[in-house]
C-alpha cells in the first residue's frame, strides 16, 4: 500500500479529509523508531485520523496531557522510559483514552503487564496492518460506548450525540462541537478546565478567545444553566442537569 507523506508541525500530523461534516478521531502514536512512526502516521492519516506523533515517552506524556485524544498507540520499548510505565503515568494523571501497546515480545507476562498497567490491548510486532487498524477501531467503539454511559445528572449520552433519559422524556440533540465540549467535561467531572485547555482539546487550538464561552452558552441553552459550572478566574467544570 502506498502511503501519503504526512505533514508534521510540532509533532502534529494533519489528517486527510475525513467524511464531510464529521470530526476526525485524534490519535496519539508514541514510537521511537522513526521509520515505523512515519509509516503509522501516514497509514492513519490516510484513514482520516488526526495524528500526533511522539518519539519518546516525555513528549508522549506532554501531548497526552495537553491534547485530548480518542485513542493512543504506545511502543513498549521507548528510549527514555518503558511504554508500560508511560501508560501507568497517564492513568495516574486521569488520562482515560484507550491505549494499544505495541511490544516485541508476545510472552504472557508482557501482555499481562501491559493490561494491568491500564492498557486496553496489546499487539506483538511484527503485525498486519489490517489487524492494527481493526484493533484501533475496536478501541474507539468501546471507548464511545463507555463515554455515552457516563452519568450526566439525570441523563446520559447516546452514540448520536443526544442527551437522553431526562425526567421530561425529552431527547436533546447536540452539535458535534457541543458534544465534544460536554464529553470533555463529563469524563473528568471534578476537574476545573481552563479556557485555554478546552480550546486546545475540544476546538483544535482555535485562536478565538470566546469560543469556549460561546459553546458553554449553547449547552446551557439546551440543557439548563446548571449543566456547566463557572469557576471564576479559572474556567469551567461539570455541573448538574
Amino acid at each position: 500500500m502506498e502511503l501519503p507523506s504526512p505533514r508534521c508541525d510540532g509533532g502534529v500530523v494533519a489528517a486527510l479529509p475525513a467524511q464531510a461534516g464529521r470530526t476526525a478521531h485524534r490519535l496519539l502514536i508514541v514510537e521511537d523508531d522513526g521509520e515505523l512512526g512515519r509509516t503509522l502516521t501516514g497509514l492513519f492519516a490516510a484513514q482520516g485520523y488526526a495524528v500526533d506523533l511522539a518519539a519518546d515517552g516525555q513528549r508522549g506524556l506532554h501531548l497526552a496531557l495537553s491534547r485530548g485524544h480518542d485513542a493512543m498507540i504506545v511502543d513498549r520499548g521507548l528510549p527514555d522510559a518503558d511504554g508500560i510505565e508511560l501508560v501507568l503515568r497517564l492513568r495516574r494523571r486521569a488520562v482515560t483514552a484507550p491505549v494499544l501497546v505495541l511490544g516485541a515480545s508476545g510472552a504472557v507476562a508482557d501482555r499481562v503487564a501491559g493490561l494491568d498497567a491500564g492498557a486496553e490491548d496489546y499487539l506483538v510486532k511484527p503485525f498486519e496492518v489490517d489487524e492494527l487498524l481493526a484493533r484501533v477501531r475496536a478501541l474507539l467503539r468501546r471507548n464511545l460506548d463507555l463515554a455515552w454511559l457516563l452519568p450526566l445528572g439525570a441523563g446520559w449520552f447516546d452514540a448520536e450525540c443526544r442527551v437522553v433519559g431526562l425526567p421530561s422524556g425529552e431527547q436533546v440533540r447536540l452539535s458535534d462541537r457541543e458534544c465534544r465540549l460536554l464529553r470533555a467535561l463529563v469524563t473528568r467531572p471534578r476537574q476545573v478546565h481552563t479556557r485555554a485547555a478546552l480550546r486546545q482539546r475540544v476546538f483544535d487550538g482555535a485562536r478565538t478567545e470566546s469560543i469556549v464561552d460561546t459553546y458553554v452558552y449553547y449547552l446551557r441553552r439546551k440543557l439548563g444553566d446548571g449543566v456547566v459550572h463557572t469557576v471564576r478566574g479559572v474556567g469551567y467544570r461539570m455541573g448538574e442537569l
